[in-house]
């Protein structure tokens, strides 16, 4: 058993992979994504957070959440979201009563100033291109990438060329 001790800080800002059961390409349709999306969404109704990026491919996916002031509470939406989307994607389950959607854990980073968080985003849109599915981050139809740009945070073409910034980043 790990003794791994997650970092919980109240209000601040997290970067979260989270990995399908044995990498199988269960988002790999706009019914599965919505499944996930409107998990989100509830679980933010009840639970709030603030989603500041967010990609989704068809193994895994990454985001950035910003927590309410007062909450370090990550892992019961975590768990939450999870749920809702394994109930609806596959009702069976294995000997220990789990639906073989997700792997058991996810893995957190705490953002730690304004430049961790500026190369998370970078690589969480980027992360499309990394993988092979598209030529600039801007193809991928399941990322906050089109929200970032409309904000004025990335050009419409930024990521042509993979950012030099992120090529040490190994976040899978």
């Amino acid at each position: 058993m790990s003794n791994y001790q997650r970092l919980r800080i109240t209000g601040a800002c997290y970067f979260f992979t989270v990995v399908t059961w044995h990498r199988q390409a269960i988002f790999n349709d706009a019914n599965r994504i919505q499944i996930l999306r409107d998990a989100l969404r509830k679980v933010k109704q009840t639970r709030p957070f603030q989603i500041d990026a967010i990609v989704v491919l068809p193994d895994h996916l990454h985001c950035i959440w910003q927590m309410p002031d007062g909450d370090a509470d990550y892992s019961s939406r975590w768990r939450e979201i999870k749920k809702a989307v394994s109930r609806q994607i596959d009702p069976t389950t294995n000997a220990r009563h789990e639906r073989l959607i997700w792997q058991r854990r996810f893995w957190e980073h705490t953002i730690r100033d304004e430049n961790d968080w500026q190369r998370h985003m970078d690589y969480i849109h980027y992360n499309p291109v990394k993988h092979g599915y598209v030529q600039q981050p801007g193809q991928w139809p399941w990322s906050s990438f089109a929200n970032a740009v409309k904000k004025g945070w990335y050009p419409a073409d930024w990521g042509a060329q993979p950012p030099s910034h992120i090529h040490d980043m190994e976040l899978e």
